[in-house]
């Protein structure tokens, strides 16, 4: 399985944003379904991003509460999986999570993921909080 670790999050003003950056140890380019995911407390862990990773993917699948705000990206060369989050509103305010999993592109889906959460790659999250 391949390794992440999660950096990026803290504590930011309403209307601010932040780029979240996931480090992936194994080659993140062949065929991952990878994604972003938050926990806030006392509700259960919800999509935010997620897309495939491999050659010529392009889906892209966004959380409704984050559409037009947020922005998943991959940094293939560096290994790396970003999230760009803009005009961040308190109801942002969670745990955020990289995950990667291999699976075929037309399977890749943030339900995908959470479905097999056991057989994926998680990172240990990062602390986004919106005051």
């Amino acid at each position: 399985q391949v390794q992440l670790v999660e950096s990026g999050g803290a504590s930011v003003q309403a209307g601010g944003s932040l780029r979240l950056s996931c480090a992936a140890s194994g080659n993140i380019a062949s065929s991952y379904c990878m994604g972003w995911f938050r926990q806030a407390p006392g509700k259960e862990r919800e999509g935010v991003a997620a897309m495939y990773t491999g050659f010529g993917g392009g889906n892209i699948y966004y959380g409704d509460s984050v559409k037009g705000r947020f922005t998943i990206s991959q940094d293939s060369p560096k290994n790396t999986l970003s999230l760009t989050a803009s005009s961040l509103q308190p109801e942002d305010t969670a745990m955020y999570y990289c995950a990667a999993g291999k699976a075929a592109e037309s399977k890749c889906s943030m339900g995908w993921v959470l479905r097999n959460w056991r057989e994926v790659s998680w990172g240990q999250g990062t602390q986004v909080t919106v005051s």
